[in-house]
Formats: C-alpha cells, structure tokens, sequence
C-alpha cells in the first residue's frame, strides 16, 4: 500500500466536538419549536376500506389547525423509496388512501398547536371501516384472488417483472449454465430453506421531519434523510407539486442504516404546511417507528448447491421469495442482492448457477432498505449451506473454502460479470484464523454445568455503489485566505463521511485535514448525489471529490501563470501554493484566491460527477466463539474476529466502528431481534421491551482488521465497507449453534427456546 499524508490516518471525525459536548445539530434542536405538531391516524386493520370518517367534531377541539382524509389529497401515485429516477419500486402510494393495506396504515394527518390537542383530536375521529381478508403469509400472496393494489393507477416505471393484478412487485429469473445437468452429475446436493425476518434498523433517532415555508414561498424541509435529492422528487410526486418548489436539508443525522432511504415521515408535515402555509413538525414516537416504517425484507431463500466428494462447489440453484408488505418500496432491488451478492463468493470452481426471485405485496408493514440490502439473507443461506457440506464431507469449513472462493483477476459470472482486480478474501480468511485462533477454538469442549465452546465462521462480499447509475458529486471551492470548500450531496450518517472525504480532498490538495471545510447536505447548495446508499459514498463521492480536487489545482495553476506572467507548463502545485519549476519564485494559496475574485475568467471553483461503470466488492470473514448452555438454550457470544477487505481504508479508525458496529447489528438479528405478527395482522415487537436489541454484555469480545488491496478504480484504492460488515454474524452464529447441538437453525433469530425444543426433537 502507498504511503500517503492523510489517506490511511485515523483522524478524528469532523464532527466528534460537536455530538460529544451536546451541541444543538439535531432535527428537533435546530428548528422552530412552535411548529405544528403532526401526527398520524393509523388503521387497526390489515385490509380494510374507509366507508365513512367523521372529523367534525375532531376539527372543533381548541387547537387543532388541520385534518385530511383521504378526500383532500392527490390521487397520482408515487413511491416512498429513495432510489434513482425511474425507480424501480412501483408508484402504489397515495399520500392518504381509502383502501388500507396493513395495521398502521395512514388513514388520516392530523396538525394542531400541541401533543395533547392532537392526540385528543384523534381519538375523536370517528371511522367506519368495511374490513376485508387480508393476505398475511406471503406464501399465499402470488396470484391470490385477493389483490393488495387492484387500483387502476398503480404504476411500474421499470421492467421489473411487477404485475399487480398478480400481487407482484418483481419477479425474476437469471442462469449461466446448465445447473440442472451440473447438478446431476454432482457427488452431493444439499437443498435447504432458510427464513430471516422483518428486523428493524432500531438506529436511536426516530423518523423526524420539519417542514416551513420560506422567504421565496418554496416549501423547505429540514429533515434526517439520508437522500435529499430523492426526497425532493418524492415529496414534489406527493403533493403533485413542481419539484423547483421544494428545498430539502439534512442535519446530523441519528442513525439510518438504511431506514432513512425511504421518505417515512416527511410527506406528511410537508403536505400540512403547503396546504396551511404554517411550520409543522413530526417525530415518529418509537411505537410508529416499529410498525409502520421501513424494515428488512422479510425473505425465505432456497438454496441448492452441488459439489463433489473432494469439496469443489460445482452448481448453486437459489430462489428467493421476498415479502414487500404493503407497499413496493425498494422491493425489485433488495431481491437481486440475495443472490448476487451470495453466489459469486463460490465462483473458482462453478460451472453453473440459477437465481430465481418473485417479490410479493401482503398485508404486512411494508418493507424497505437495511443494511446488507438483501444480501444479508442469502448470504446467511449459502455460508450456512457451505458449512453443512462442510460437516458431511467432515473437513474443516476453511479448507472447503479455500477450494473454492473468488480470488483476484476471477471473472465472476453471478455478480455481472465483473472481474475482481482487488480482492484479498483469502487473505481476509488466513489472518482471521491466525488472530482468532481458529484450530483452537473450533473443536467443541464442555465446559461442565452443561455448557459448551465451540466457534463457527461466515464470509461475505457487498459492492461499492451502484453500476452505471448512480451519481456522486462533489464541489471543492478555493475560500478567502486559501482555505477550501468542499461541499457534498451525500450524508453523513455518523458514518464519518464528511472526515473521509475531506481527507480524500486534503490528500490531493496537500493540505491538512482542518483546511478543508464541509457543508452539505442541502439539494438547493449541494451538488446533485444519488445520496448515501449501497455503500457509494467513500467509493463513488470519494471519487467525484478527488478528480475535482485535480482540476481545481490545475485551475489554481492556471490563475498562478496569469500573476507570474508565465505558461502554464512552468508551474507546479505544492500544496501551500504554485511553484515555478526553476524554483525562482511562487504563488501562495492566498494570493491565487484573491487573485481569483478580481479581473479573472478562470474558475476557482469546480464541480466533478462520477459515475463508475463497475462496483466493487468489499470482502470479509467472521468467526465468532460461542458458550451455549444446553440445559436452558441460552447462548453468549465470547469473541469475534474478522478481517475485511474494503481496498485502501481511507481512515481506519472509522473502518474499525463501522465493522464492529455490523457485527453487533448481525448478532442483534441471529440471536434477539424477533418480529412477530397476531392473526390480525398485528406487529407484537412494538418497543424495545419487546423487541430485543444487543447490549455490550452481548456482543463479547470483538478483534477486528484490516487486510488492504488496491481498487484501481476507486479513490486511492479504495472500496466500500458500510454493509458488508454485518453479514456473517448470522451464518457464523448458526454454524456455532450447530456444533454445539448437532442441529441446523434455518430461521432467525435462533433463540433459547428454538434451541431447547429442537434438541428435545433430536
């Protein structure tokens, strides 16, 4: 790896100061605290359709500025998920619908001057609904004769294989090869169901959203989204309204993982103050952010692997069927990734592979986008079928994988035929079975009182963005004195964006970290970014920030020859300013940026979009050592290793958080996070009482590096690391559970009571 001045340093985040004195660079902190309070009116129904609602007497309580129905709203469709026009998620949304689709629906808004007129207000309306049978188990939703969108103006902008009148949100089918006649001639085929649930991102701020309308008459919406550009569109489509009449920013931002890719909650204060011209604001309470958010798709995947006697992985058949729930959002893009993203860590030896998907609407929340973004559930399904193959040929997990993962200059025909030019997975693999001590702590022991040790393993592989579609942009901007501007459209999540990228800018510009001011995220100043989202940010926005760094230094060159009276070829940029090559005399940054407001034609400023025509992939491997009492199923995570390859770490320091911060998420889901549903279509998990979060007590002892490769296509070669961390935690945890017990867990989370009456049925 090269040596650089700031690329590869831990420096401390720009923002650390700020979060860790309390200042106010919230939502709730920085706006009008005598906004409108909104709040939501939601179904007690899966399925139902409004007959009559009764406001009246609702509207008379001291206090209350507004209500809607479903009478006072749009009737165009549109998609609450943040993703690149034409968006592949169908427009199935109205802003307020007469026909309810889940136990949470939006039957009314509801804006007064407090929380009590408002909540007053609501329990006075009076709605009487016709219920119909909803569809619960999205086994029976293809092509039921009860339709979740029978609307007419139900919409899909893109060939995704949606068909409404089928209850499909997607559907499809990809191969190369012949699997079934690979198959056939394999020695073993192991073909094995797995299910993982609607866990929730559970990020500490909730939903959050203020809306106002400024000195221009333009509806400007502060709000913790992670995409400011799609959340224009989307409130624009929402209230049919031009798109040039919005203008939306974002704060710091309390934790999204993906939950804030969707616009959750920011249609509905907006439509408020467009329709009252009042400030409004809302903040999903924990309840609503539990049942009627943005969670993981619920899927089941079948995988069918064949392989020979001596361990070669031949042939992997998946199928994935995904339940969207009542809405489409991020449905036909979530699904490609179980299978994309799982397969093509088994490319050295295959011959043939087959994916085929069908994404469904039920009456459930509808999902949207988490972390791993669908490969965290089929990659759960394939390690976890490696490792049985493993156990049947009765070899070690990592030899069998040694045999067959991707290595660099790989073609991988599962993963869009992209070649791996960065790929250090093997190495990912040997250092974590040095670090954890792998031959140590993977043969079972009893431990006496009925407990026993044992470890198991996990690979995975994401991308860096998305190919060939979306936009990263960056404008660096050279200020009074000689300090730097770098504004961005992408957001900072406490992921630490705005540091990685200022040490991006400060390593072209050689200047340090601290001259290089950020501002964004506001789609009126910011350059257009598809935001942050499948883990583009340090890969695609790093990129667009470095080649404008490059042209911004030719520029400042440029201004240099016009002070010094010289060519352009003369000069070179040293970072404090432009140097004549014959050392005779220089230009300070200073002087260039003073030169540059006055008699000048030559842009001191630049703005750089980039697009990659390829997407990368991080790799990792995770070994977790596991105690599990066999007598009351309880299991406690000891320790966790893993290696990861994200090409150039661009700051370690933040690689190192946002890895630990996946695996314990991934723990979270393999051990505690369970979602459950009544017969009435009814979430059970809806606080933290109930729903189960990892602790520190619960998470062990993490040891987590970094082995580098070089992507020549990213900045300073580097790759992506935001989701591919939280991916073996679950295939690893089962496999441990496996050892321990002698049986396979195939639905998660895998709890004390699963394990006990599982081991009874032994």
């Amino acid at each position: 790896m090269a040596e650089y001045k700031y690329v590869g340093k831990s420096i401390r985040k720009k923002d650390a100061m700020q979060l860790l004195t309390g200042k106010p660079v919230f939502v709730e902190d920085i706006v009008n605290k005598d906004a409108l309070v909104v709040k939501v009116l939601r179904s007690p129904y899966a399925h139902a359709l409004i007959e009559e609602i009764n406001i009246d007497i609702a509207k008379k309580v001291p206090g209350i500025e507004a209500i809607f129905t479903y009478k006072d709203v749009p009737q165009k469709r549109f998609t609450m998920a943040g993703q690149t026009y034409p968006e592949p998620s169908p427009y199935d949304r109205l802003l307020l619908d007469r026909r309810l689709r889940f136990v949470g629906d939006a039957v009314a808004i509801i804006a007064g001057e407090n929380e009590k007129a408002v909540n007053k207000a609501m329990k006075i309306i009076k709605v009487k609904y016709q219920v119909l049978e909803p569809i619960l188990d999205m086994h029976d939703a293809k092509d039921n004769e009860i339709l979740i969108h029978p609307e007419g103006n139900w919409e899909s902008l893109v060939p995704v294989g949606a068909d409404n009148k089928r209850n499909l949100c997607a559907a499809g089918c990809e191969e190369d090869g012949n699997v079934e006649k690979v198959l056939a001639e394999c020695d073993y085929v192991l073909d094995r169901k797995f299910h993982v649930k609607a866990c929730q991102q559970a990020m500490m701020e909730t939903f959050r959203t203020y809306t106002e309308i400024d000195r221009y008459g333009r509806l400007h919406v502060i709000s913790a989204t992670q995409i400011i550009f799609h959340c224009r569109r989307i409130i624009a489509n929402a209230l049919d309204i031009p798109k040039s009449k919005v203008h939306v920013e974002k704060p710091r931002i309390g934790g999204g993982f993906g939950a804030k890719q969707t616009v959750v909650a920011e249609v509905y204060p907006a439509f408020v103050t467009w329709k009252t011209g009042k400030p409004a604001m809302m903040i999903y309470s924990r309840k609503e952010t539990q049942i009627a958010a943005s969670p993981r798709h619920e899927m089941e995947v079948r995988v069918r692997l064949g392989a020979t006697k001596d361990g070669i992985i031949k042939a992997i058949d998946l199928y994935t069927l995904s339940n969207t729930g009542a809405y489409g959002e991020h449905g036909p893009t979530t699904v490609g990734l179980s299978g994309h993203k799982s397969i093509p860590i088994y490319t050295a030896n295959m011959e043939a592979f087959r994916f085929g998907y069908d994404v469904v609407y039920t009456n459930r929340q509808s999902s949207g986008a988490y972390r791993g973004y669908g490969a965290t559930q089929g990659i759960f399904a394939v390690e976890s079928v490696v490792n049985e193959l493993a156990d049947i040929l009765n070899v070690d997990p990592i030899e069998i994988r040694k045999k067959n993962i991707v290595r660099e200059g790989m073609k991988m025909p599962a993963y869009y035929n992209e070649t791996t030019n960065a790929c250090a997975l093997d190495r990912c693999i040997s250092r974590c079975k040095e670090i954890f001590d792998w031959n140590e702590k993977f043969p079972v022991r009893d431990m006496g009182n009925g407990k026993v040790r044992t470890a198991g393993i996990g690979l995975s592989m994401q991308g860096s963005g998305i190919p060939n579609l979306d936009v990263g942009s960056a404008t660096i901007k050279l200020g009074d004195e000689g300090f730097y501007m770098l504004l961005i459209g992408a957001a900072d999540m406490g992921t630490g964006c705005d540091t990685t990228l200022s040490q991006i800018a400060a390593e072209c510009l050689d200047c340090s970290v601290d001259e290089i001011e950020v501002f964004g995220a506001d789609s009126d100043a910011s350059p257009y970014d598809s935001g942050s989202y499948a883990s583009s940010t340090a890969y695609v926005t790093g990129k667009a920030t470095e080649k404008a760094c490059l042209e911004l230094k030719e520029n400042m060159c440029k201004i240099a020859a016009e002070i010094l009276g010289c060519a352009f070829s003369e000069l070179e940029f040293r970072g404090d300013g432009v140097y004549k090559l014959d050392g005779s005399t220089m230009v300070s940054r200073k002087d260039i940026a003073t030169k540059s407001m006055m008699c000048n034609n030559i842009p001191a400023q630049v703005t750089v979009s980039h697009t990659s025509p390829v997407s990368p992939p991080p790799f990792m491997a995770g070994m977790v050592e596991l105690e599990i009492d066999k007598e009351t199923g309880n299991v406690e995570v000891l320790n966790y290793a893993a290696v990861v390859d994200c090409g150039t770490a661009i700051n370690p320091n933040l690689v190192k958080v946002q890895v630990e911060g996946g695996i314990v998420q991934g723990i979270g889901m393999a051990l505690h996070e369970n979602v459950t549903y009544n017969e009435k279509g009814q979430v059970l998990e809806n606080s933290f009482m109930q729903y189960k979060i990892p602790t520190r007590i619960d998470m062990g002892k993490l040891h987590v590096e970094i082995e580098s490769s070089h992507e020549e296509t990213g900045p300073y070669g580097a790759k992506s690391v935001g989701e591919v961390v939280i991916n073996t935690s679950a295939p690893a945890i089962a496999h441990a559970i496996f050892r321990a017990t002698g049986v396979w867990h195939r639905e998660l989370p895998i709890t004390p009571e699963k394990i006990l009456l599982s081991m009874d049925n032994e």
